[in-house]
């Protein structure tokens, strides 16, 4: 599903942000629905050019609401990132801390999976995430790290590895195309890596060819 849009634009007068015009809103609500495809389906690479093109606006009006790609990417996937970060606070009080960090890892390959641009920003593919998705609402990356700390302070996931070795491991799990003739293999390799992170047998992570 295409993101909302609010009827807010992004100029300002007086500290306050004034409500678009009728047709301003419709400019920018078709901008969000092209970015939206266009970034799922073909990853970030696709340029602003394009995606004006595809909403039927010149990219003058895109960059009058979206001054940078980024700031277009951050308004496009913004409650998709919101609800990652509030998955994982709602996973940080669990009792398994290894299963915890373990299903945010199946689901941020999954929701990767799903969305080429997504997996492009969380695999840091030329594009910068936290500056797109600034503030620790947004901050995916370091929702992991949070999650792979509590963790590791529970004995739960091996001490040798860092973030970094992580999301290295999420764009390994990205790689692994989806074949027809074997649909659960980016699931299978989710179960190998979150198998082998973890420190002992039966600790928090449950394979499954869902993840």
């Amino acid at each position: 599903m295409p993101p909302a849009t609010d009827g807010v634009g992004s100029d300002q007068a007086g500290g306050q942000r004034r409500p678009l015009r009728a047709d301003a809103r419709r400019n920018r609500a078709r901008i969000l629905e092209a970015a939206f495809a266009a970034f799922a389906h073909e990853g970030l690479s696709v340029p602003v050019h394009e995606i004006a093109r595809r909403a039927g606006v010149g990219t003058g009006t895109v960059s009058r609401h979206f001054p940078t790609k980024e700031s277009l990417f951050a308004a496009v996937f913004v409650s998709r990132v919101e609800g990652l970060v509030d998955l994982a606070r709602q996973l940080d009080t669990a009792a398994d801390a290894g299963g915890a960090f373990s299903r945010f890892f199946a689901v941020l390959v999954a929701e990767g999976a799903a969305n080429h641009g997504l997996a492009e920003a969380l695999i840091g593919s030329g594009f910068d995430l936290k500056a797109a998705a600034s503030g620790p609402e947004r901050d995916v990356v370091g929702a992991m790290s949070g999650l792979l700390t509590r963790a590791q302070r529970a004995g739960a996931v091996r001490r040798d590895v860092d973030t970094d070795d992580v999301m290295a491991l999420v764009a390994g799990c990205l790689a692994r195309q989806a074949d027809p003739d074997d649909p659960a293999g980016r699931g299978r390799l989710v179960d190998v890596v979150c198998t082998g992170l973890l420190r002992g047998p039966g600790m928090g992570w449950k394979p499954s060819s869902n993840a």
